[in-house]
């Protein structure tokens, strides 16, 4: 029966692959226990493990380091990596990231620059991408919020064939913030034939004629 004494093996590196595993020579601590194929386990010296591994052509890798003895199992590590790589590649090809563009609105926008601005988010929602629209108001607007909800009502009727209300419109300090996600269940809509006017809002104490 062999002692449970570690001994570190002279003259041999202990770098690690690039993901910090150990493999083959660079397994400095003997004795260790080898993982078979077959799922059985035993502990025997690393050089003969590391022998088992050549007479194979595969590698002795370290799976569990922290175990003791440590944890080893033979095996093609350079198949394992690529195996490896290959399914974080495909992980992440899955993971779908929705990127955010904002559209900035003013109590008095005026049509033209209110409707570029509005087929720019329809753009961004058809690509895929959440639109934050937020409605910045300085000075004394902020005392005439109504203004500004006017416009952002109206952007809720032209954007509704092109994306979902997320976040209908709230006061966040001086702005109002909604926000829309791409339609979903449907793709590109057709486009309206022309957008519904929005009629510029008076300025802040302005007196109506």
């Amino acid at each position: 029966m062999l002692q449970q004494n570690y001994r570190v093996r002279p003259n041999m590196q202990g770098n690690r692959q690039s993901d910090g595993t150990r493999v083959n020579e660079e397994i400095r601590i003997s004795p260790i226990r080898l993982v078979k194929t077959n799922g059985e386990s035993v502990v025997i010296e690393t050089a003969q493990a590391l022998q088992m591994a050549k007479e194979e052509g595969l590698d002795l890798v370290e799976v569990s380091p922290k175990a003791k003895p440590p944890v080893c199992r033979i095996m093609d590590y350079g198949k394992y990596r690529f195996e490896q790589a290959k399914r974080a590649k495909q992980a992440k090809a899955k993971q779908h990231i929705v990127k955010m563009k904002e559209i900035k609105l003013r109590p008095k926008t005026a049509t033209n620059d209110y409707n570029y601005r509005i087929e720019q988010a329809k753009e961004f929602l058809k690509d895929g991408m959440k639109v934050r629209l937020i409605m910045q108001f300085r000075g004394r607007e902020i005392a005439h919020t109504d203004y500004g909800r006017r416009l952002m009502d109206q952007a809720k009727i032209d954007l509704a064939d092109f994306g979902d209300l997320d976040m209908d419109s709230r006061m966040e300090g001086n702005t109002m913030l909604s926000i829309y996600s791409p339609k979903r269940g449907s793709s590109s809509p057709k486009e309206k034939k022309e957008p519904k006017p929005v009629t510029e809002p008076m300025a802040a104490g302005e007196a109506s004629t």
